[in-house]
């Protein structure tokens, strides 16, 4: 199977399903059953593909493997070229996985402009993809900005009542910043004559561009994360969007920004990376502590959750600039956790606002009584949302945490404080929906999960406790391309070093 252009399928098999979508024809019914069919195989058949994907990788090589180039613009010297790593194949995987569980979960939800709905998910799910397989910063940077797109469509068409401005705000914050990653991304071509990612990580920019490019990179992928004080349009975006949309922005999109900072500012750029390292402790450090304090305020179910994503990303970003192989790992760990935890916890949302059309904590209460499945599956998302031992949440904080200890006492205790204030903010929205006595008449009639939602969530529990349990897989795919990240990270710092005491030496000589 490995002489298949594999990538390539993977990437663009939802294209195709999209476009038989789009000309299915007939009575209003007809197309929305058929829409949602084709949607549900076309993401299937795309999950199996990722699955080879991961099942045809080698762990213990560093390189980019499953390669497919082909000349595109060579008058430019810009290429179509696909490949992954230990850093961006499980992502690959995550957004094949979470794709065909938000088309279940919008089965009944959205009954409206069905086949356009169903679309946008496909087209979407084909630009997440190929975003993390692109091996060419133009091609990146179309797959990058093209995600804007389709999750523009689906805030804005089928979100809440505040949609439009939600929907606005999200495209021109994450637009406004990656503007300025275009111009590195230009600096950059007509610096090194290349837009080949591979190559590009090995050329050596001078100090001072390299503070400019950095800088340019944070302003696109900080939006994306999102990092405080850039995270307001998160919690709009998220309170608006339709349930499916939710998970998609929480399990996918949340992660481009992560897989930036891995894939050009830590290779690309290390001497940046290393000057501007306390200023992403202290915003991150400040996203943990008061976006949870945030949280804990919320009356809005999606928006404690959203405010919580932030914090979690938050515990990303300070691994990420550890620069150490625990802190790298934890961090990737980490954002693969929260991509499948964020995700059931909105779809645990969507559950209850299908059949009450309230996300208020204080429309519920004591739904165990009535919903003794949703209960337990809700309390396995909330324990792992709180990084409970056996959990992929665990797993990924803790790795986090050893890693900052390395660096920073002060770093490691203050993102710890983090966990203490998620496990306070989580109990307490369990406690106030699950628990207490079932007093409001309208939830008397509530129903349990439905066969439907039961397939939906039974892959997600199954996958949370793998990933908490037997962690080993999933590490031991991510190591040999992290080792070869903090190799590289530390050999440049090095050669820099001795560079500039070549030239102090030079300087003071008789």
């Amino acid at each position: 199977m490995t002489g298949w252009p594999l990538l390539s399928l993977t990437t663009f098999v939802p294209l195709i399903g999209a476009a038989f979508i789009v000309m299915v024809r007939g009575e209003p019914a007809v197309v929305a059953r058929n829409a949602r069919n084709v949607a549900l195989w076309t993401s299937l058949i795309t999950l199996v593909l990722a699955l080879m994907v991961w099942a045809n990788f080698d762990p213990k090589t560093a390189a980019f493997q499953l390669e497919e180039r082909a000349e595109w613009i060579p008058a430019f010297n810009i290429s179509y070229r696909l490949g992954v790593d230990g850093i961006s194949v499980f992502f690959v995987l995550l957004s094949a996985f979470l794709t065909p569980l938000c088309v279940l979960a919008s089965w009944q939800a959205i009954t409206e402009r069905v086949k356009e709905y169903m679309i946008a998910f496909l087209v979407l799910e084909t630009l997440m993809i190929g975003m993390f397989c692109a091996l060419d910063f133009v091609l990146f940077y179309l797959f990058f900005e093209g995600v804007l797109i389709p999750m523009f469509l689906i805030i804005g068409i089928w979100g809440g009542p505040r949609r439009v401005y939600s929907a606005f705000k999200f495209f021109l914050y994450t637009l406004t910043g990656s503007v300025l990653m275009l111009v590195a991304v230009l600096a950059i071509y007509f610096t090194a004559g290349t837009t080949d990612i591979p190559a590009l990580m090995k050329a050596d920019f001078p100090r001072e561009m390299q503070y400019w490019l950095w800088l340019a990179f944070f302003a696109s992928f900080a939006v994306k994360v999102p990092m405080w004080p850039l995270h307001t349009w998160l919690p709009d975006a998220h309170v608006e969007a339709p349930t499916a949309g939710s998970v998609i922005l929480a399990g996918v999109l949340l992660k481009m920004g992560g897989y930036g900072f891995l894939r050009f500012s830590l290779p690309m750029l290390p001497l940046a990376s290393e000057f501007f390292t306390p200023l992403i402790f202290g915003l991150s450090i400040v996203a943990v502590i008061y976006t949870s304090l945030v949280a804990l305020a919320q009356e809005d179910m999606k928006k404690l959750i959203a405010y919580s994503s932030v914090a979690h990303m938050g515990f990303v970003t300070i691994g990420i600039f550890t620069f150490n192989v625990q802190g790298i790992e934890g961090a990737i760990f980490q954002m693969l956790s929260h991509g499948v935890v964020s995700a059931a916890l909105f779809l645990c949302v969507g559950v209850v606002y299908d059949r009450m059309h309230s996300r208020l904590i204080a429309t519920y209460g004591g739904l165990v009584h009535r919903m003794p499945a949703y209960a337990a599956v809700f309390m396995v998302f909330t324990l792992a949302a709180v990084g409970l031992p056996g959990t992929s949440g665990f797993v990924g904080e803790i790795l986090v945490l050893v890693g900052a200890y390395q660096v920073s006492t002060w770093v490691a205790a203050l993102a710890a404080t983090g966990m203490i204030l998620g496990a306070a903010y989580m109990l307490w929205l369990y406690r106030r929906v699950i628990f207490g006595e079932l007093t409001k008449t309208e939830l008397k009639s509530i129903t349990d999960l439905s066969p439907r939602e039961i397939a939906v969530f039974a892959p997600i529990v199954l996958a949370v406790l793998w990933m908490g349990i037997h962690p080993a897989p999933f590490l031991d795919t991510i190591h040999a391309s992290v080792e070869n990240l903090v190799d590289n990270y530390t050999a440049a710092l090095r050669a820099a070093a001795a560079a500039e005491g070549n030239v102090v030496a030079a300087g003071t000589a008789p």
